[in-house]
């Protein structure tokens, strides 16, 4: 389109019809050079923003690593760390402890069986209490004579069997009283056979406060047993002389406790023997 003195030219002969071609032309021109600008703005822009970004990045870092006023020490980058680290690691010997002693071992063979055999070291003290009964203390006896303190068929059963010693304790509690014997022997089988072959019992051991119970010709209530080495029997009767029967329930509670009672002491025995015997080892 082209400018005369006298105005705009609309096409030949100055007819007023717009040259609709011409200015076609110049409306794409311009949206092209429009279009261009906005392209070359926008990648200006992102070029802007990824340096600004990349500024904000290097200054973050900075800003870790320093601090104003100070002079600080460089951290090392990520790439300069390890890709693993690894602490010390506990170590465990393949070397299982030996097992702890069996209390039992010591109490079964005469060659382990060291510990001194006492009337106080099975029945110690004045008196014994078993839940809320206490039963109290009488005479005790040791003999290595195994035969004389027994009656019936007992003394020639402990001598055939290699009795070694036999120890008596007595307790009592309300007209009740119950004597213990402990026979000790060289091993657990002779034990055990000896408590297996018993017939009649320990003779009463009565004094120190406890009156001779179970007369000639009155029903006591006789037990054998055996633990270890050691072969255990009681007799519990009434002070007054008279008979026990299965109702007495008095008389039953107190045979069942001494019978407990001695196999404990027993048991008590191989126990300090063993813990002797593992502080030994460790020592």
């Amino acid at each position: 389109m082209s400018y005369g003195q006298g105005g705009p030219s609309w096409g030949p002969g100055g007819a007023p019809t717009p040259d609709w071609a011409a200015l076609a032309d110049a409306s794409a021109a311009r949206g092209r050079r429009r279009k261009w600008l906005l392209i070359s703005g926008g990648v200006l822009a992102t070029a802007a923003v990824g340096a600004i970004v990349a500024t904000a990045v290097v200054r973050s870092g900075k800003g870790d690593t320093a601090t104003p006023g100070k002079n600080a020490s460089h951290l090392p980058a990520p790439a300069d760390l390890p890709d693993e680290t690894t602490g010390p690691e506990p170590s465990f010997s393949s070397v299982a402890p030996p097992p702890p002693p069996d209390p039992k071992d010591y109490i079964s063979d005469a060659g382990k069986d060291k510990a001194p055999i006492t009337t106080d070291a099975f029945f110690p003290g004045r008196t014994l209490t078993m839940g809320d009964r206490v039963y109290v203390k009488g005479a005790t006896h040791r003999t290595e004579d195994c035969a004389a303190p027994t009656k019936g068929g007992l003394g020639p059963v402990l001598t055939s069997n290699g009795c070694e010693q036999l120890i008596r304790a007595t307790y009592s509690k309300d007209g009740v009283a119950v004597t213990v014997g402990i026979a000790v022997f060289p091993t657990e089988a002779r034990a055990r056979r000896a408590a297996q072959q018993s017939t009649g019992g320990v003779a009463v051991l009565g004094g120190s406060g406890v009156p001779a119970f179970c007369p000639a010709g009155a029903v006591c209530r006789r037990t054998s047993n055996s633990y270890g080495r050691y072969a255990y029997f009681s007799l519990t009767g009434f002070t007054s002389g008279r008979n026990v029967t299965t109702d007495d329930k008095d008389a039953y509670t107190a045979g069942d406790d001494l019978r407990n009672f001695t196999f404990r002491q027993i048991h008590h025995r191989g126990e300090l023997q063993a813990s002797a015997a593992a502080t030994a080892e460790t020592g």
